[in-house]
């Protein structure tokens, strides 16, 4: 999913941002022992917190391997707060990156089985559940957009940490997972109805998968 910055959001907030993430992306390839270094991806985003007791923005990093195997990590506060030593503490051990370089599942950190969602605190979507929408994947305000249905509301996964959620989890129409970081109009808008009139162009380069 690709993270644009608000209209009128200051040009230099934007780039520290991006600055911020260049520079968590550095510090996690250097977590990667270098035998499994050649050809992984890691990637950084701003994910909005759902729960009203924890921070309000969090930093997820994701890390893929070419084998397919893969993992999230949460860290809890924005990207530009985000220190080597945060890194180093939520990065999981080798015997788990091991397993996902190999391209087999390992969770981590471990399942919060006791986790439930308090829908009473959670703040109201603009979009509900079969609902067709866009998303932004891409860079180019015009083309960087692809359609699918909503799947899931307030969608998180195991290894984010408690509270952190993201809006929507939708199915673009080409087959894949992606999760919309935050319920604004330049991450995610109306879409057309009928998935055949779709005229927007899927790039995968910031698809997020499940």
């Amino acid at each position: 999913m690709f993270m644009p910055g608000e209209p009128a959001e200051d040009p230099q907030a934007v780039a520290d941002r991006k600055a911020g993430m260049a520079r968590v992306e550095e510090w996690s390839l250097m977590l990667i022992p270098p035998p499994m270094r050649e050809g992984v991806i890691v990637s950084v985003q701003e994910v909005q917190c759902g729960d009203p007791n924890c921070a309000p923005i969090d930093t997820a990093i994701t890390v893929v391997f070419p084998s397919g195997g893969s993992g999230m990590l949460g860290i809890p506060m924005t990207v530009k707060e985000v220190k080597p030593e945060h890194v180093k503490t939520v990065f999981p051990p080798n015997d788990i990156l091991t397993k996902w370089h190999a391209g087999e599942d390992a969770d981590w950190p471990p399942l919060d089985e006791d986790y439930e969602l308090d829908e009473d605190n959670m703040p109201r979507l603009r979009f509900g559940l079969g609902q067709r929408v866009q998303c932004r994947i891409g860079p180019d305000a015009v083309t960087g957009w692809a359609s699918g249905t909503v799947m899931l509301l307030w969608y998180r996964e195991a290894s984010w940490p408690p509270g952190s959620m993201a809006p929507y989890q939708v199915q673009l129409d080409d087959g894949r997972m992606i999760f919309a970081p935050q319920d604004v109009e330049q991450v995610i808008r109306s879409g057309p109805q009928n998935p055949a009139a779709s005229q927007a162009t899927a790039l995968p380069a910031n698809a997020m998968p499940e």
